[in-house]
């Protein structure tokens, strides 16, 4: 039977999704815990692997198992043989065809930036850090320039193994909310650092550091070297992917609302056919 399950995790303590040999990584700590429910082996297979240091509110993954458990065992007995910072939210069974993904329509990033003077001492490990004032509405501005299909080869890591740099950004919002400013896109798939790399054009954009038509010379560039540095990984939140309604699963997670500290984002990253 196959099944597909939501994880929560803060991604501090690891070394990014992906197993790596003698490395701590959230998707070991995951196949072993539910090995220990099934009492057998179990591989699973994520919506979007992401990077060392890199959070998942509702990262969506699927696995193939012979052993007979209810919905209940999967999530409650995976949750007591895993890390304080991992947590399995729900279980469900799901069509041999599902796949968590290639059956995917989109994917939902959220970059959260603190912007102040002062560093933070609370949840530093779940923000980026901006001591430079950002102008939002330049950002925004800049943000619009990116939405649509493009090659997006300079916002892509030299370490990026997709085949093609093209990509379609449904939708990128930056916001700001007292001292947070919260950039959100949702896009087809992404490239390796695509978001964070993002992040950094808008934030020195926002600073003043280049002009808002500087975002437009970057994208036409199709060179990395061009695209300015990347944006730390503590501001970065994989939040949610879309699936097709047949599939039946669980609607946006209700923690991203409060990851927005109470801004209005017009996110609409549902399912759909």
């Amino acid at each position: 039977m196959r099944w597909v399950l939501g994880v929560e995790y803060d991604g501090s303590r690891f070394c990014g999704w992906q197993i790596q040999d003698g490395t701590r990584t959230v998707q070991g700590v995951v196949e072993a815990a539910l090995s220990r429910v099934a009492d057998a082996p179990v591989r699973v297979h994520c919506a979007g692997r992401t990077d060392s240091g890199v959070h998942a509110l509702q990262q969506v993954i699927h696995f193939d198992s012979l052993a007979r458990r209810k919905p209940d065992a999967w999530v409650f007995g995976a949750n007591a043989n895993l890390p304080a910072s991992v947590s399995i939210l729900w279980a469900r069974p799901v069509d041999d065809d599902f796949h968590a993904r290639f059956s995917a329509l989109r994917r939902h990033y959220r970059y959260i930036i603190l912007n102040r003077p002062m560093r933070p001492a609370i949840a530093a490990n779940g923000l980026s850090w901006d001591y430079r004032p950002l102008d939002e509405t330049r950002m925004a501005a800049a943000a619009a320039e990116l939405v649509g299909e493009h090659d997006f080869s300079s916002f892509r890591a030299y370490a990026c193994q997709a085949k093609s740099p093209l990509r379609t950004i449904n939708q990128l919002t930056v916001q700001r909310q007292g001292p947070l400013v919260v950039i959100d896109v949702i896009a087809n798939a992404f490239l390796h650092h695509m978001v964070r790399n993002l992040a950094g054009v808008l934030m020195a954009i926002g600073a003043g550091e280049q002009p808002v038509r500087w975002v437009r010379e970057v994208l036409a560039a199709r060179d990395r070297q061009s695209g300015g540095v990347t944006a730390p990984a503590g501001g970065l939140y994989f939040i949610h992917a879309a699936y097709p309604d047949r599939f039946c699963l669980p609607p946006y997670p209700a923690l991203a609302a409060w990851l927005s500290a109470g801004s209005e984002l017009s996110v609409t990253c549902a399912r759909e056919e």
